[in-house]
């Protein structure tokens, strides 16, 4: 399996965080099998795209609470990694309290 889990929407409460702000978050190595991802559809055509990330974040956006990961941002980039073999990758981390 690539993901831990896979859900439909987020658990958590909305952090607010502008893409500003997300910038700010230094990348750091995530593991693809301990990500939830919050989003249950991809796009086929985003996933094949050569230029996905051009005109967003160039790393996925994770939220951590709770003790788990969740991607919020990002999905089409996890899966083009675990497609190319990838078991982590870069991503901006932000750690919500409860």
């Amino acid at each position: 399996m690539i993901f831990k889990a896979v859900r439909d929407g987020a658990p958590y409460p909305d952090h607010n965080t502008t893409l500003k702000k997300w910038a700010e978050i230094p990348p750091r190595k995530v593991w693809l099998a301990d990500l939830i991802t919050t989003k249950r559809e991809l796009a086929l055509d985003k996933l094949l795209a050569e230029d996905s990330t051009f005109y967003g974040d160039l790393f996925p956006h994770v939220v951590e609470y709770q003790g788990f990961y969740y991607l919020e941002d990002g999905l089409h980039r996890a899966l083009r990694a675990a497609l190319q073999q990838r078991k982590e990758i870069h991503a901006r981390v932000l750690v919500l309290e409860e």
